[in-house]
């Protein structure tokens, strides 16, 4: 490697950073730079780095070219490359993991379990010295019961919250009892809900949350308190631990092989700190508590769902119960042992890191929403009118009058199983009796001024008529032409269109009035109002669905209409 040139003090002293370009390993890499400690190598999958803007002007831009640093790609389950990887380096700091969003046991396997395993073989092979493994808390929760306070003195559960959490127990056990194997010392970090700049995850989440109109919501009694961690301390804890371990004699023996829990040492109520994050970008504040019993339900449907279409593009959902009972439940963890052990105490505090997060995501503030350009297209085909307002709840007293409407019209006429027929003479009936009541009631009643129909509503003016008969017109003279063109028999898309217009007309044919009242009057009312929410996730869905569609039919052709190249 070219960056293998760079020199720190007359002599080579390297450093392995695994998944390197997550996010607070980005820290740590720019933290171990700052130091002058080591140079860095940087880990990842991707076949080369691509820096962000910020990072070609800042200290990782600047050791690339200077030869400080270096990056190499790497797949931690594919142990030729991880061993390639580690050639000539003292220290390893192994923070890559996959999203620990995403609840699939063999990716969390290969990776948290094989993936450590190969790491820690490499290390023994190549002769590295000290072996740092970034671990989770999550690895003693169960998500049945909270955590107060909890020390390295507690047990791993025998059912953990997730996969990813039961792998990340797995691979921890591994990396501490590699401890002193061909003189490799090891230990591993425990971080609490990393926080700050640079975060992909958790603040995007929230923000996504409450521009969909969902952030008034708490999950639970609200009471719950957790231990945040700066991603600054997270870097700086990983930087103690190599220090110990590096110390030699009682200290490295005394921090060697042993798990650390790293906070803020500052216990806050969960539902507290995401109202600090939504209140600071200018967002609604959480408000409305929601029982767990009644979202855990939904929870576990929504994950199902999940199952079934994630091989179809579904994005991962954030409403899973695991994440319930994460949300729900108090998290708090005891830092002595790595303050005793490791020298840990937060370099920056809770209320500073949560100003710096802040003020990390100016384009994410509710004043800076992405808009779209020009009107979406639930409501295009609504007619961008009175009825898209209505059904995508853009007037939400138009919308309840509506329902209020069609509710009093579904079980005055409808569900008393009367007769088109006697459905539409009652309901002219109604409107002859409101009609001249309301043109009989004096001015004023009861002190309130009584409000009449003008003569106006009742008029269709000529110009009016005219457009109604050019629509007419329009649209027979539009069915005459699709006519004439079935008749001469070449526009095949013209002919599915037709009869599969006629099939559904036919399907829908079969149903009752009542049920086609009770079935397309809610899908109406949230199908358009869901799609314009979630427009490009459902638009990318049907491209890959009718993607896949038109590759099995064109494999399905080619294998029988061309039975002579299969030979």
């Amino acid at each position: 490697m070219a960056a293998e040139e760079g020199q720190i003090q007359g002599q080579e002293r390297w450093c392995v950073v695994t998944g390197g370009r997550g996010f607070a390993a980005r820290h740590l890499v720019e933290m171990l730079i700052r130091y002058n400690m080591f140079c860095v190598r940087v880990a990842d999958l991707g076949p080369a780095i691509k820096l962000e803007p910020q990072e070609e002007e800042g200290v990782l831009g600047e050791a690339l070219k200077s030869g400080r640093a270096a990056y190499v790609s790497a797949d931690l389950r594919d142990k030729s490359q991880v061993l390639k990887a580690f050639q000539g380096a003292e220290v390893v700091f192994h923070m890559a993991a996959p999203d620990s969003s995403i609840n699939n046991y063999q990716l969390h396997h290969s990776v948290n379990v094989q993936g450590t395993k190969n790491v820690i073989d490499a290390c023994v092979k190549v002769k590295v010295k000290r072996l740092i493994c970034t671990s989770s808390p999550s690895v003693v929760f169960d998500g049945v019961r909270g955590i107060f306070n909890g020390d390295e003195t507690l047990p791993y559960p025998a059912k953990h919250n997730d996969s990813y959490s039961a792998t990340k127990a797995e691979g921890e056990a591994l990396a501490l009892k590699s401890n002193g194997t061909n003189g490799l010392l090891t230990c591993c970090i425990r971080p609490s809900s990393i926080f700050g700049p640079g975060d992909r995850l958790l603040v995007p989440s929230l923000v996504a949350a409450a521009r969909a109109g969902k952030s008034k919501f708490i999950i639970g009694d609200g009471n719950n308190l957790y231990d945040f961690t700066y991603v600054e301390n997270v870097a700086h804890a990983h930087i103690c631990a190599e220090r110990a371990l590096a110390s030699g004699g009682a200290v490295a023996e005394k921090a060697a092989g042993q798990a650390y829990f790293i906070t803020n040492m500052e216990p806050i109520k969960f539902w507290e700190f995401v109202s600090l994050i939504l209140g600071g970008l200018g967002y609604e504040r959480p408000r409305i508590k929601l029982p767990v019993f009644l979202m855990m339900p939904i929870a576990h449907m929504v994950e199902l769902v999940y199952k079934m279409l994630a091989p179809y593009g579904m994005k991962v959902p954030q409403f899973t119960p695991s994440r319930i009972r994460l949300l729900s439940l108090g998290r708090t963890f005891n830092c002595s042992k790595a303050n005793d052990c490791l020298g840990y105490m937060p370099i920056v505090s809770l209320q500073e890191g949560l100003k710096r997060t802040i003020e990390s995501y100016p384009h994410l503030r509710a004043e800076v929403r992405p808009r779209r350009d020009g009107p979406s297209k639930a409501s295009q085909m609504l007619g961008n009118g009175r009825v898209a307002d209505t059904l995508l709840w853009r007037d939400k007293k138009q919308t309840l009058i509506t329902l209020l409407v069609l509710a009093a019209i579904y079980f005055n006429f409808i569900a008393s199983r009367y007769t088109i027929i006697t459905a539409v003479s009652r309901l002219l009936l109604a409107v002859v009796v409101f009609l001249f009541i309301n043109g009989r009631l004096p001015e004023k009643l009861f002190g309130y001024r009584v409000e009449r129909i003008p003569d106006s509503k009742f008029h269709i003016s000529q110009e009016a008529l005219h457009q109604i008969a050019q629509s007419i017109a329009s649209g027979w003279n539009s069915a005459v032409i699709d006519l004439k063109s079935l008749c001469r028999g070449n526009d095949w898309m013209l002919f599915l269109k037709v009869v599969s217009s006629l099939l559904i007309l036919s399907i829908l044919g079969a149903f009752s009035l009542r049920s086609l009242f009770v079935i397309g009057l809610p899908i109406a009312f949230v199908a358009f109002f869901i799609y314009e929410k979630k427009e490009e996730e459902i638009d990318g869905l049907v491209q890959r669905v009718l993607s896949s569609g038109c590759k099995l039919r064109s494999d399905i052709a080619g294998k029988f209409l061309n039975p002579k190249k299969q030979q």
